[in-house]
């Protein structure tokens, strides 16, 4: 086997930064962080407790009460994201090799990533230039208009699959409005966080407004979402996590928007064009290592073709290239850590009990060492099936058979979650019509995971609460103030006086 690449400069200690400065947990803590290749320890991270929390918090309130950026103009803000993005394009090849280090993505998938976070920030400083508010009036009488305003510090927590990317999707919007921000990255992947630090500060964000504490979820996460000066809470994430923050975040009434899990439908009607939509299933849920929350994990295939369909997309899925992440052949690299890969060969365990197995079904063989599980398919998997009902965040899917268009959106509807869901049919009107009673945030006719910036991004039931991207990442991370103006004379009761008996209705 090849010798795995290890890009140069590799930190062997990732600290925080807060309020400009570089620093260890005040009390010294750290964890391991692991290579997922080889599962070696390459580097320690400081590992946030409550006292780098509230070290954070302080900064980013200094900043936000006392500093320029939640005051600067629209176009000054927007010049500095601007220089963000070009920093993340100018060191596109660094950022892929290390985000495929630390995550095990495929090196051509990790590229890009970088790209789209580059587009993240150039598609926010566009919005606030172009952003304006709502004015309504009534002649002579009254002018309303609303006021957004930035909101404080927000806390950003985020996930461990494709983490640079995910980061800036909450980074942009937070700092374009002019809020300034704590980033709680995810404990398996803290490498490519550490990045933002010294692209943040070259491109002029102010001491203060971005700040970055690593540390697990139970410590570092917990302390950040409890913080009283601490309004607003974006959280990417597993359900479970996201329900314990709902409960934590009660106490302040805080702001939330969550993505939570997913187990998503992908549905296709036998008079679909089933070239496409092999590649498309193949791609929705593999691409990533199929650690992606959006993954097409349940295929739905109506009887007709269902046997022609589980044949070839077993016989392709044997065909996809597992190896070294680094490796640009590679389709699904390594799991991110250990314990995932365990919770994922755990699922494909049980659905050795559950389906019929068409391709995979464990370790590739020539990986002895590192997180590889070969893109496994189970055909034939019963809607009660745990496969079928959890979310594996892994290279498994389950496909099941259908009958009826009815019976097709109670089986895409037949789970608690609701992030995403992709139909194949050549039938406008079914499309349109199963589009809208399949209970997800986010539907694709004829289509993998092509997302314009523009459109909401959230789940329904167990895969979310609120929606970001476009103008919703804006209203999330704003207060709309309504400031109301009297242009003419306006009657007021007269209270405490004779004519208190006149008041009207």
């Amino acid at each position: 086997m090849s010798t795995h690449f290890v890009p140069e400069n590799l930190p062997t200690h990732i600290q925080h930064f807060i309020n400009g400065k570089f620093v260890d947990s005040i009390n010294g803590a750290t964890f391991d962080v692991l290579d997922p290749v080889t599962n070696k320890t390459y580097a320690t991270a400081a590992a946030g407790q409550k006292e780098d929390i509230d070290a954070a918090v302080a900064a980013a309130r200094e900043a936000f009460v006392n500093g320029p950026w939640p005051k600067m103009k629209p176009r000054e803000r927007a010049r500095i994201l601007n220089k963000i993005a070009d920093a993340v394009e100018a060191q596109e090849s660094r950022l892929a090799e290390m985000e495929t280090f630390d995550t095990g993505l495929p090196i051509t998938q990790a590229k890009g990533q970088a790209l789209r976070a580059a587009e993240n920030f150039r598609f926010f400083a566009d919005l606030i230039v172009a952003q304006f508010d709502d004015a309504m009036k009534v002649p002579g009488s009254q002018i309303n208009y609303v006021n957004r305003k930035p909101i404080g510090v927000a806390g950003l927590i985020t996930p461990w699959n494709t983490p640079f990317m995910l980061e800036s999707w909450k980074l942009a919007p937070a700092l374009a409005t002019g809020n300034t921000v704590v980033l709680k990255p995810a404990e398996f992947t803290p490498l490519s966080a550490s990045l933002w630090a010294d692209i943040f500060t070259e491109a002029g964000v102010p001491a203060g407004v971005f700040n970055l504490v690593n540390g697990l979820g139970e410590e570092a996460g917990d302390a950040l979402v409890k913080h009283p000066e601490v309004p607003l809470i974006s959280f990417t994430g597993e359900t479970t996590t996201g329900q314990t923050i709902f409960r934590n975040a009660a106490e302040h009434l805080k702001g939330l928007s969550m993505e939570l899990g997913g187990k998503s439908p992908c549905v296709i009607f036998a008079d679909a064009d089933l070239d496409a939509a092999i590649d498309s299933a193949l791609f929705g849920v593999f691409s990533l290592n199929g650690e992606r929350c959006t993954a097409g994990s349940r295929i739905l295939v109506e009887r007709p073709v269902y046997d022609e369909f589980c044949e070839r997309y077993a016989a392709r899925a044997k065909t996809i290239v597992v190896g070294d992440p680094h490796d640009p052949k590679t389709q699904v690299g390594a799991l991110v850590h250990p314990e995932h890969f365990k919770k994922v060969a755990s699922y494909v365990e049980i659905g050795k009990t559950e389906g019929r197995l068409l391709a995979g079904g464990g370790r590739p063989e020539g990986l002895e060492e590192g997180n590889y599980i070969a893109p496994t398919v189970f055909a034939d998997v019963a809607p009660d099936a745990r496969i079928f009902q959890e979310e594996i965040f892994g290279p498994v899917v389950a496909i099941t058979p259908f009958d009826t268009e009815a019976e097709a959106l109670e089986l895409a509807n037949n789970t608690k979650y609701g992030l995403a869901a992709y139909i194949w049919t050549s039938d406008l009107t079914r499309a349109h019509n199963f589009a809208q009673n399949t209970e997800a945030g986010m539907v694709w006719l004829n289509s993998h995971n092509v997302r314009d910036l523009r459109t909401p991004f959230g789940g329904v039931k167990a895969s979310g609460l609120g929606h970001e991207g476009g103008y919703r990442s804006i209203d999330f991370y704003t207060d709309q103030q309504a400031v109301h103006i009297t242009l003419g004379k306006v009657h007021t009761p007269k209270f405490g006086t004779d004519d208190a008996a006149k008041v009207d209705g």
